[in-house]
């Protein structure tokens, strides 16, 4: 019998495609099958997030529950970018964990796996060129990373000290990953990383073709069977008129973009480090807009940051009754450990910042009620991805619009023009019409 193993991912799509490798490694390397039953598993994984501070106080709450529930000669190792930034103290609070691989050393999974107590979080790893094995969670639609780490200096994120300095992987081992996986079936590719526009930047050869977004994405649209494009998250100071223009005019790529905001005060944006103003933000999103009037457009926002004023929040509130997101992820600031922000000490009450966060959060939902009144007896071509245990079968539209219908397996991996017959904030219903 295979050997069992339990993992769970917190966090982003970033970390669900390094599970994917690490099953995929010890799939092939190590013998091991997935298995969603805790009790079984013979190693159990914990891929973390350490973007705000919730997740990390979840990892140790989880560990201790797996520990009890775990049959005794199974393994626990934690992964990911709480992994890189505590390391060894994670050994220390929970001793009964045997192993600690870091978000930039995925590959030395079945290398750390016969090390007890093993601690492999060097942040300076360059695992840019190496051949994972496949195992992908989907068989409709494939994460395909561009780039790992970032090298931003965004005052209040942690990521850059837990995926280090930024490294592209090269065009051509990024479009023969997207031809394997369109030749088995795949139709949909989304690109992965932290600052998918500024691909390119940094090689780890300069023998390797300098090649840009822009151009990799006129190169990857040119792969005979591949329908669909998506990415994230692109970095609002890297939306030059090139990346617009092509994002408007290649049929291929969906149209539905993530702009990460952050805040709405310039002032605010600067002691955050983005890069960019309010000004620029929306003059980007007008552009947008003017060449693909349809276009879903995401965001992320933070409230409370340090030294945010009822000014600040103003002009964050001014721009969202501007953009009008279709989605956002808004969350109140928490400090990381070894970021810029940590030190500031113009800190926003809590309380203010909750309120903050409570009237953007109800704004958005009436934003999205408002908008989404307007969708009834729309047509989108939707591609099916999704059995829902109620007899539906969902997917989304070019624009990023989750939509169901009555169906099976069937409708899998398939095409179909879907009228909107009812509204959710969240999800559509409809009717197939082609």
């Amino acid at each position: 019998m295979s050997k069992k193993l339990f993992i769970e991912t917190l966090g982003c799509a970033m970390n669900s495609r390094d599970s994917e490798h690490m099953i995929a490694q010890l799939r092939e390397k190590e013998g091991y099958e997935t298995t969603e039953t805790l009790e079984d598993a013979d190693l159990i994984l914990i891929n973390t997030c350490s973007v705000r501070e919730r997740p990390v106080h979840k990892l140790f709450s989880e560990l201790g529950g797996f520990n009890k529930r775990k049959k005794p000669s199974a393994k626990i190792g934690v992964c990911g970018c709480t992994a890189s930034h505590l390391g060894e103290e994670i050994i220390k609070r929970a001793p009964y964990v045997n192993f600690v691989l870091g978000a930039r050393n995925v590959s030395k999974i079945s290398e750390v796996l016969h090390k007890d107590k093993a601690v492999e979080i060097d942040i300076n790893y360059d695992e840019s060129e190496f051949a994972f094995d496949d195992f992908r969670t989907s068989p409709y639609k494939a994460f395909i990373n561009i780039s790992i780490g970032c090298d931003k200096k965004c005052t209040f994120c942690i990521v850059p000290k837990t995926r280090g300095d930024e490294i592209s992987i090269p065009d051509e081992l990024i479009i023969n990953e997207a031809k394997k996986v369109v030749a088995n079936g795949v139709k949909e590719i989304f690109l992965l990383g932290q600052n998918v526009n500024n691909y390119g930047r940094r090689f780890s050869s300069s023998e390797h073709e300098k090649v840009n977004f822009t151009e990799l994405l006129r190169r990857l649209s040119k792969i005979e069977g591949l329908e669909r494009i998506r990415f994230t998250s692109p970095h609002p100071f890297h939306m030059d008129d090139e990346f617009i223009e092509e994002f408007a005019q290649n049929p291929k790529i969906c149209k539905s973009m993530h702009m990460p905001l952050q805040s709405g005060s310039s002032k605010v944006l600067k002691d955050m480090k983005r890069g960019y103003t309010k000004e620029w933000f929306l003059n980007r999103v007008e552009k947008l807009r003017s060449m693909v009037p349809d276009v879903s457009i995401s965001t992320d926002i933070i409230v409370g940051f340090p030294g945010e004023s009822d000014e600040d929040f103003a002009d964050t509130i001014d721009v969202m009754k501007q953009v009008k997101f279709d989605q956002i992820f808004s969350f109140k600031y928490s400090p990381r450990p070894e970021t810029e922000a940590q030190h500031f000490t113009n800190i926003v009450d809590g309380e203010v910042a909750s309120d903050r966060l409570s009237y953007l959060q109800s704004l958005h939902n009436e934003i999205m009620d408002e908008k989404n009144a307007t969708l009834l007896g729309n047509v989108y071509r939707v591609y099916f991805e999704d059995l829902n245990r109620d007899g539906y079968v969902s997917g989304r539209s070019d624009n990023n619009l989750v939509l169901k219908v009555k169906g099976s397996e069937e409708l899998l991996g398939e095409f179909r023009d879907v009228k909107v017959t009812a509204i959710g904030r969240t999800i559509l219903t409809g009717e197939i019409v082609a």
